[in-house]
C-alpha cells in the first residue's frame, strides 16, 4: 500500500510521467484484511485490477506443493494479462517468483539490500548483517529474472548503520551471534527494529526516484546500465 500510494502521490504532483495501466493482485477479496484495503485502493482510484489468488489456485491443484505450481499459476496469470500492456511493471510486495510473468513484461523489484549485500525476504537480510556486523546497508531495484534477487541493478541507495542509535544498539548484541539472539529475542530486538524503520523509510523515495529516471530517461531498462545509477544523495535528502 505505501508503495502504491507513494507512486500515485508522484504521479498526482507531476513529479513522475507515468500512470498506472493495471494492477495485478494474487490474493481476491476476503483473503486477507490487508489485501482487501490494497483491493479497494486500487478501485477507488479506478485503476484496472486482475485478483487471482494463488492460494485458491493451489487449493484447485490439490495442495501440491508450490514450487511444482509456479509455471502453471504463471501460465494462468500471464493469460489473464495478456490484454495488458507497460513499459515497466513493480512487482511491489509481490513474494511469489514468476518464472513466466518476467518474461512478458520487464518487471523490477526492490530488495533491501545493496547489490553485494544479502538475498532473501527482508527478515533474512536483516539477520544477515547483525550476524556480519555489517556498518552500511540500503536498498537496490533490479530487473526480475528467473534468478531471483539476481536481476541487473538499475538502482540503489546506502545508509550507515553506526552513529546516533545504532552504536547503542549495536553494543547490546556485542559478542551474540545471530542465531542467538533471534532464539532469545526474536524480531523484537531493538536493532532488528532500527534496521528495518531505515530501510523503509528509504525504499518507498527509491522506488520512486527509480522511476521517475526511467520516465526522464537515466535509466533504460530494455538496456540495463554497467553501473547501477547511484541515488543516495536524492533519497537522502527525501528523507531529511
Amino acid at each position: 500500500m505505501g508503495l502504491l500510494n507513494a507512486a500515485l502521490d508522484a504521479i498526482d504532483s507531476g513529479a513522475l510521467n507515468a500512470s498506472i495501466d493495471f494492477v495485478f493482485c494474487n490474493r481476491e477479496k476476503g483473503e486477507a484484511p490487508g489485501s482487501d484495503t490494497f483491493i479497494a485502493r486500487v478501485e477507488a482510484r479506478r485503476i484496472p485490477l486482475v485478483a487471482f489468488s494463488s492460494k485458491r489456485f493451489r487449493e484447485a491443484s490439490g495442495g501440491r506443493p508450490w514450487p511444482e505450481l509456479r509455471r502453471d499459476y504463471d501460465l494462468a496469470a500471464a493469460e489473464l494479462l495478456s490484454g495488458y500492456k507497460a513499459d515497466v511493471s513493480v512487482t511491489a510486495g509481490y513474494m511469489l517468483i514468476a518464472p513466466e510473468l518476467c518474461k512478458r513484461f520487464r518487471m523490477v523489484n526492490l530488495h533491501p539490500a545493496l547489490p553485494d549485500g544479502p538475498i532473501g525476504t527482508w527478515q533474512k537480510v536483516i539477520w544477515d548483517l547483525i550476524d556480519q556486523r555489517a556498518t552500511r546497508t540500503g536498498a537496490m531495484v533490479n530487473l526480475v529474472t528467473q534468478d531471483v534477487d539476481a536481476g541487473p541493478v538499475l538502482s540503489y541507495c546506502s545508509f550507515l548503520m553506526r552513529g546516533g542509535q545504532f552504536d547503542r544498539l549495536w553494543t547490546e548484541v556485542r559478542g551474540r551471534s545471530a542465531q542467538e539472539i533471534k532464539a532469545a529475542e526474536g524480531e523484537a530486538l531493538t536493532l532488528f527494529t532500527a534496521i528495518r524503520q531505515a530501510g523503509l523509510e528509504r525504499e518507498r523515495p527509491l522506488l520512486v526516484r527509480t522511476l521517475i529516471a526511467i520516465a526522464d530517461g537515466r535509466i533504460d531498462p530494455a538496456d540495463p546500465p554497467d553501473a547501477p545509477l547511484d541515488l543516495t544523495g536524492e533519497i537522502e535528502a527525501a528523507v531529511g
